[in-house]
């Protein structure tokens, strides 16, 4: 990066962490600490929400998943509209009436400690992991685009974030959310602008949007059949987006304390409701922004010379092994295409009608012998004496930043990147520090605490949280699929599972807390015993129904169990 990069960089960076150090002056007690003394409006709360989702693998990893794959993986928040629906009429009104520090405080009133212990460690767990993925997402990317170290980019990117969670809390979290909100979706619309500004002769928006079209691309809405069927192993149709899709956001907002955290911070049931509500409303649309992105980029690599591999740190990892000599030819083979390629697309030889056509002819023909090439080079890196990273599809859209954007604008959208990560980061660390003092510490511990060592406890177990991701982040290098995809596949081993306990708290007041405890163990079991099965090839269910076969397992065997129960 230049020197303006890095200074537009720093400057962004410490600007967020002093001001959110700045506002993060608070009384030093847990409901400060956690809950802003449920004080938050309801903007301030829906930029939270929105700005803990939007981590820095959906900045970094979505554009590259539309680039390889189309719109079609906005069809996974088409449940979020009636997830929120739910919550607001079910959850939310109960959570505020008994004044909650963690969503599992709940399950003890309503079953025991162990359901409530046994729930929340499953969210620990979950969501101990899910940052770890959080914090390395960026940072194996940045390190290997910009050539920097992968430990000390961790520990960059994870130690600056706790410094301001650590100081200052929930306050410091939702301050700092609403500027890094406002600077990320500036940087998304500028990248779009850029994108279209980049394109040759006079094309537009609607001419990148019908080369995209052309190619697949603008597969917004699919079914999952095929000439064999309904296909459960399609990850991303409307079938699973709604119905899979519905449990999973119940979940995630209705359970995990990441999100319901952030409106228990509420000054009352109403502004929770329309912040949610809001979110509902808003999340379709801002996802689906961030997936045209990629279809943007592609289309602009119709008319430019596309990488052959966007991640240059494996090319030059071949180059070292004994298939350089069949790299060259490969590289040579691809270069002599990109020439043909763009000589082709020239939008001013023809006219606009005959372009278009022909343009589709050769961007098919151009794609299919990428493919073939990219495949190769995924092979060879796959090679156990080699063992490099195959998967591209997470350097796609900062490879285009890094190598077309103009300088200052670099730094600007590297600070995004920083920034999108330190958002959903620090809320997740300060849920965690929250679930560990008050669902572990506080209940396991029979020293009596006083305000002040509680806080201190809380401040402390946000620092060991912040430890354990970074160390997670540094272990979690090559973990095959897009970083998208595997954050939302780690969430659906667990989803599902705490949401039946959840539903069977709120719907079905007969069962007791043994069949329920029992149920939850049961199903948790039985859907890693799937995803193990899945990943051997053995069956083939996406992970998006996981979330549903957790949530409606833990409700039919716990109202078995209930029923097999003597009766008193």
């Amino acid at each position: 990066m230049s020197l303006i990069d890095w200074i537009v960089l720093i400057v962004t960076l410490v600007s967020i962490i002093l001001y959110g150090l700045y506002k993060s002056r608070a009384e030093k007690n847990l409901e400060s600490y956690f809950l802003l003394n449920r004080s938050s409006s309801w903007y301030l709360i829906l930029l939270g929400i929105m700005g803990t989702q939007a981590s820095a693998v959906t900045f970094l990893s979505a554009p590259g998943q539309s680039y390889t794959d189309g719109m079609r993986f906005v069809q996974y928040y088409f449940g979020l509209p009636l997830a929120m629906v739910v919550l607001c009429i079910t959850f939310v009104p109960v959570f505020h009436k008994l004044k909650l520090f963690t969503a599992y405080e709940f399950l003890e009133k309503r079953f025991d400690g162990k359901t409530r212990t046994f729930t929340s460690l499953l969210f620990l767990l979950q969501r101990g992991l899910s940052t770890g993925i959080s914090i390395s997402a960026p940072s194996i990317i940045l390190s290997s685009l910009l050539g920097w170290n992968i430990l000390w980019t961790n520990i960059l990117m994870g130690g600056l974030l706790i410094i301001y969670t650590f100081t200052g809390g929930a306050k410091a979290v939702a301050y700092t959310q609403q500027i890094q909100f406002i600077i990320i979706i500036a940087g998304m619309f500028i990248v779009g602008y850029m994108v279209v500004h980049l394109l040759p002769g006079n094309m537009g928006l609607s001419d990148a949007l019908h080369i995209g079209g052309k190619a697949g691309k603008l597969n917004v809405i699919t079914s999952g059949r095929d000439e064999n069927g309904f296909q459960w192993n399609d990850r991303y149709n409307i079938w699973s987006g709604i119905i899979g899709g519905f449990f999973l956001q119940l979940s995630y907002f209705g359970t995990d304390q990441s999100q319901v955290g952030r409106y228990l911070t509420a000054r009352s049931t109403r502004e929770s409701k329309l912040s949610l509500l809001l979110n509902g409303l808003v999340k379709i649309p801002m996802q689906f922004g961030i997936l045209l992105l990629g279809v943007l980029v592609f289309s602009y690599y119709q008319f430019a010379k596309e990488p052959l591999f966007f991640n240059q740190t494996q090319l030059n990892l071949l180059s070292q092994t004994k298939y350089a000599d069949s790299l060259k030819i490969v590289m040579k083979d691809y270069e002599a295409l990109q020439k043909q390629k763009i000589a082709q697309m020239d939008p001013s030889l023809e006219t606009q009608v005959e372009n278009r056509m022909h343009q589709g002819l050769t961007m098919q023909y151009a794609q299919k012998k990428q493919t073939e090439l990219r495949s190769i080079i995924q092979r060879w890196l796959k090679d156990k004496d080699v063992k490099g990273d195959a998967n591209d599809t997470n350097y796609i859209f900062l490879r285009f930043v890094v190598d077309h954007l103009p300088r200052g604008l670099i730094g600007l959208l590297i600070a995004v990147i920083f920034l999108s990560a330190w958002g959903s980061v620090a809320a997740s660390l300060n849920s965690l520090s929250s679930s560990t003092i008050n669902d572990l510490h506080m209940r396991y511990v029979k020293i009596p605490l006083s305000k002040e060592r509680e806080y201190q406890y809380s401040r402390l177990y946000t620092l060991l949280w912040g430890i354990f991701c970074v160390v997670i982040a540094q272990l979690a290098y090559n973990i095959g699929n897009s970083l998208i995809e595997a954050v939302n596949v780690l969430g659906s081993l667990f989803y599902g599972d705490i949401l039946g306990i959840f539903l069977v708290a709120f719907y079905f007041k007969k069962i007791s807390a043994t069949p329920v405890f029992i149920s939850a163990v049961i199903v948790e079991i039985f859907i890693i015993s799937i995803h193990i099965l899945n990943q051997n090839d053995i069956v083939n269910i996406s992970f998006l129904w996981l979330n549903a076969i957790g949530a409606l397992g833990v409700i039919l065997v716990s109202l078995t169990l209930q029923n097999l129960k003597p009766k008193a």
